[in-house]
Parts: C-alpha cells; sequence; structure tokens
C-alpha cells in the first residue's frame, strides 16, 4: 500500500504549480479589478482624417482626407471625377493614369496628401469646354477604342508621351505606351493616334 502522506518528486511539483496559479490569480484581480466586473471592448480606428488642398485641372479643392487615401479614390469618390478609372488597383494596368506636375503617374499607387501643391491633370482637364484636345480628337479620328474603359489613361499617357519628345516610331510608341494595357487590343490604332498628334515622326 502507498503511504500517501510520504512526500515525493511529482506531489511536490503539484503543489507548486497550483500555489503559483493561486498568487497569479489573485494578482491579477487586485491589478485588473474592473477586468473581474465587465469585459473591454476595443474599437480598431483608422488614421484621422487631415485637411488637404487638392489642384486639380486648375481648380484648388480643400478635402478631409485619412493620409493613407490614393488619389484615385479622391478623385472619383470625393471631387467625383470619374473618367480616371479604377481597374486592376494594382498599379499594371494604367486606367488610372493621371499627369502630376505634367508627369504620367498610376493614381492608384499615389497617396493623395502626396500632391499637395502639384497640378494634377486629369481626362476631364484636357478639353477646352467643347473643344476636345487634339489627343482626343485623335483617338475619335483613328478609332483608339473598343470598349473606351482603358481610353482615359491611354489618352492621358499619349499626351505626356509627345511632350517627353521621345522617338515616336511604332517600336518606341508601343514600348513607352506599354504600360497602358487595351483589353480591346486598339493598339495599332492608338499608336497612329499618337503618332498624328506629334506630326506624323516615325
Amino acid at each position: 500500500m502507498i503511504d500517501s502522506s510520504k512526500p515525493t518528486r511529482r506531489r511536490f511539483l503539484v503543489r507548486a504549480a497550483c500555489s503559483t496559479a493561486v498568487v497569479a490569480g489573485l494578482q491579477g484581480a487586485r491589478l485588473f479589478p474592473a477586468a473581474q466586473a465587465a469585459s473591454v471592448t476595443l474599437t480598431a480606428r483608422g488614421p484621422q482624417p487631415v485637411t488637404m488642398t487638392l489642384n486639380v485641372n486648375g481648380r484648388a479643392h480643400t478635402l478631409a482626407l485619412e493620409p493613407r487615401v490614393t488619389l484615385l479614390d479622391a478623385l472619383r469618390e470625393r471631387l467625383d471625377l470619374t473618367g480616371t478609372k479604377k481597374g486592376c488597383d494594382q498599379g499594371t494596368c494604367g486606367a488610372c493614369t493621371v499627369l502630376v506636375d505634367g508627369k504620367r503617374v498610376n493614381a492608384c499607387f499615389t497617396l493623395a496628401i502626396m500632391t499637395q501643391g502639384r497640378s494634377i491633370t486629369t481626362i476631364e482637364g484636357l478639353a477646352n469646354g467643347d473643344q476636345l484636345h487634339p489627343m482626343q480628337a485623335a483617338f475619335l479620328e483613328h478609332d483608339g477604342f473598343q470598349c473606351g474603359y482603358c481610353t482615359p489613361g491611354q489618352i492621358i499617357s499619349a499626351v505626356a508621351l509627345v511632350h517627353e519628345k521621345r522617338p515616336l516610331d511604332n517600336a518606341s510608341v508601343r514600348e513607352w505606351m506599354s504600360g497602358n494595357i487595351c483589353r480591346c487590343g486598339a493598339y495599332p490604332n492608338i499608336v497612329a493616334a499618337v503618332q498624328s498628334v506629334a506630326g506624323g515622326q516615325a
């Protein structure tokens, strides 16, 4: 018969563990008394809005936006400039292309707060009233679009390309416009439109 009163290593470890648990429980009750009465609900909060001014198509717009808001979302959702399209939202299709200080950028990859004090041009800012920009007219003349979804980004990119003074042979235009994807495959007509605006350089 086993003598239960005789100390053993197992009994010592069990008793030590129980004592530690009791002490920890008492300490927790003293440190966090409110936690014993009710559970605490935490609400996740994102960055707070920041007041910023965006100069879009020659007009200043003062907005309160979270720092994480992209230029694309600011244009479409806050300024109702929906000509700039949301395509892949990953910076690969070019549907969201706008000009910032005359240079092509993907609006989905650009934070709105980064463009303060800079000149932003969207597809809505190219025409002069009812008079189309020469690149817009060229896309119509050369049938440089089908479904039209990528067309605003294509036109904006083409305008920048002409101003960049790059070679405008067929291969060069395709290369420098490769950041703008046309799923309808209107590339030959897009190239023709770009070359016609540039004065037929080849």
